[in-house]
């Protein structure tokens, strides 16, 4: 085994099963702090914490090669006052937590990676975002992100490098946002939504994990780090490959006043599906990362493939 433990903060939802599952190989514990108890499998052990308070799941953090903290209430929801509150608080109270915790410690983990989101970056048509040049954008998800990332990075913990890791739509086989767009496709509705020019900044779910494990073996890259394939693609062309991939030649786009009556009825922000997100990765390319998906065609034909 390469490393002697991976903590996973908040990791019993999708992305964090896709780490579990890859470290669990190549590292002798993998331990997930979670509000909800769960047997331990194989060397993947479950440890109850609730985000806000000390306890004994503080002695996981001991020694341990990483921490990733993937706490945060899904953003798929109305932004009403509840909400909001709830989205903030379930992101800004735990990091804070992990940093009063971190702070402390004489061993404490020697990587923390808060995964945050690329979304903090304005609606681009006209260029892409980097780590360098991006313009931060403005509204509710940018508030968000931008309290998230200055809860994260308001503590200093010495002993502990940080990367606040901006992910992009995660594309993976269960439980992400490619089975809903699939879906789409599947009923003659997998035409673009709006006007489909806005870009889409995504990853491959293996990428993903493979990004976290270069981040542990390459020191020089701490503070902000763009999580998202090198080429993003544009929505009408995202759900022209997918139709392609799964052999349906046509489907009907969604304008966006059926959207904004779509997402209402199913409780959600039409933002989450029309704001253009144009974002690069450019520190992983400058440091030599290399990615198994670089292109959509390529992660959509992974995606669908039947793989042991």
């Amino acid at each position: 085994m390469k490393y002697a433990k991976i903590v996973l903060a908040g990791g019993n939802g999708y992305l964090g099963s896709v780490l579990a599952n890859y470290y669990k190989t190549i590292a002798r514990h993998v331990v997930i702090l979670s509000r909800k108890s769960k047997a331990a499998e194989d060397n993947v052990e479950t440890v109850l914490w609730d985000g806000r308070t000390e306890g004994q799941w503080t002695e996981t953090l001991k020694d341990a090669d990483m921490l990733i903290n993937l706490c945060g209430k899904n953003v798929n929801c109305r932004y009403n006052e509840k909400n909001r509150e709830e989205i903030i608080a379930s992101r800004t109270v735990p990091t804070r937590l992990l940093n009063k915790v971190i702070a402390e410690m004489a061993n404490p983990p020697k990587l923390w990676i808060n995964v945050t989101s690329a979304t903090i970056y304005r609606h681009a048509e006209d260029h892409s975002q980097d780590e360098y040049t991006g313009e931060i954008g403005y509204g509710f998800s940018i508030d968000v992100c931008k309290q998230w990332e200055a809860s994260f990075f308001e503590t200093e913990t010495a002993l502990t490098r940080k990367v606040a890791l901006r992910m992009g739509i995660v594309l993976g086989r269960n439980d992400s946002v490619f089975p809903r767009l699939l879906n789409l496709v599947k009923f003659g509705l997998g035409g673009h939504q709006g006007d489909g020019q806005q870009y889409v900044s995504w990853i491959h779910e293996h990428d993903v994990a493979r990004c976290t494990e270069w981040l542990l073996n390459n020191e020089g890259l701490v503070g902000v780090v763009n999580c998202v394939a090198p080429l993003a693609v544009k929505n009408t062309e995202l759900m022209r490959l997918i139709r392609k991939a799964f052999g349906i030649p046509f489907g009907l786009p969604s304008p966006q006043w059926l959207l904004e009556i779509g997402m209402l009825l199913i409780g959600s922000e039409t933002e989450l599906v029309l704001k253009s997100r144009w974002v690069v990765p450019n520190r992983l390319l400058e440091s030599g990362f290399v990615f198994q998906f670089p292109n959509a065609k390529h992660a959509i034909h992974d995606i669908l493939s039947i793989r042991v």
